[in-house]
């Protein structure tokens, strides 16, 4: 009698298993593509939880972006030097998260990097290198330190004038680590959202397989090195083989060291898998700059986060629990 309750429950699965399946919606989200992909038995389920995703990131959207003048980031930005800014406990734990991750990446990713004046152009416009004095000033009002943050108040108070706080480095994978988690809650058991390279996971797909993602050869972007599994988790890429400068023989990538000023050398791509994209977001941008070594050792002591980095020579450096199925 239990082995023919068993086959029944496993068949019952199997048929839901196969009337699942995935539906997409590419839309500009936070100034950037998203495409969301969810499990589901028919396009008006699906449509009606993207719906509900896509609410979600525009909410998040309008809580931290630095473009809106009604958003509590920029009132937090009008005043700094000035007064501290009573936010939502949202925020404030999002500022308060960040400000950790500057104090494990030494630095390496500072929400106050808004504040940095923009010498820099990847336009093809440069014609020569700015100054040591000018890059010198250009970060002169960075410095995650300088936030101060009051727990019993929620408040938000930037100690230099002219100071700005932003969230490009980690915005996107916050948003679609709320949605997946809004959507998760409302039992849509499998899909994928890609915020511009950001990609989140839960579930499996239809077929029972994992959900995989492959990863780009610098070198040549028509091609990929690998494909990886994704198991109920996050995987960002970042890189700097679209935009950056060259200057004596030297290439200087678009992603800037907040400490110092200067573009950051020597990785061309820094992939980063962790349980939420908000992490790995902020991570793959900080590898850039703390360099390969100094990385690995950061995301060796992180649980359940891994790294591959690809040098500007094509070579390939990962943590210590990974593994790449060639492709």
């Amino acid at each position: 009698m239990r082995k023919l309750q068993l086959t029944t429950l496993l068949l019952f699965f199997g048929i839901l298993l196969h009337a699942q399946q995935p539906f997409k919606r590419t839309l500009k989200l936070m100034g950037n593509r998203f495409d969301i992909t969810l499990v589901a038995k028919d396009s008006t389920e699906a449509n009606k939880y993207i719906d509900l995703a896509v609410g979600e990131i525009s909410r998040i959207e309008r809580l931290i972006s630095s473009w809106d003048p009604n958003s509590q980031t920029s009132e937090i930005n009008r005043n700094a030097g000035i007064k501290a800014v009573k936010v939502d406990k949202e925020l404030y734990d999002l500022i308060e998260h960040s400000l950790t991750i500057s104090m494990i990446t030494d630095g390496a990713f500072d929400i106050s990097y808004a504040s940095m004046d923009r010498i820099w152009r990847f336009d093809g416009s440069m014609t020569k290198m700015p100054s040591e004095e000018e890059i010198k000033k250009s970060v002169a009002n960075v410095g995650h330190q300088n936030i101060e943050l009051d727990h019993e108040s929620t408040s938000v108070f930037l100690k230099l004038p002219g100071m700005k706080i932003g969230f490009g480095a980690i915005g996107k994978g916050y948003a679609a680590d709320k949605a997946k988690a809004l959507l998760m809650e409302k039992d849509v058991f499998a899909g994928i959202i890609n915020a511009s390279g950001d990609m989140n996971t839960w579930g499996r797909q239809p077929n029972g397989e994992h959900w995989k993602v492959a990863i780009t050869n610098p070198m040549d972007k028509s091609k990929a090195f690998g494909l990886l599994p994704i198991k109920e988790g996050a995987v960002v890429t970042s890189g700097n083989y679209e935009k950056y400068v060259t200057f004596n023989g030297q290439r200087y990538s678009h992603i800037i060291d907040p400490r110092t000023g200067y573009p950051t050398k020597g990785i061309l791509s820094v992939t980063v898998f962790s349980p939420k994209a908000e992490l790995a977001d902020a991570l793959a941008t900080s590898i850039f700059v703390m360099g390969i070594e100094t990385g690995i050792d950061r995301i060796n002591q992180l649980a359940k986060t891994e790294c591959i980095i690809i040098d500007d020579t094509g070579k390939i450096y990962k943590s210590e629990n990974i593994e790449i199925e060639s492709k």
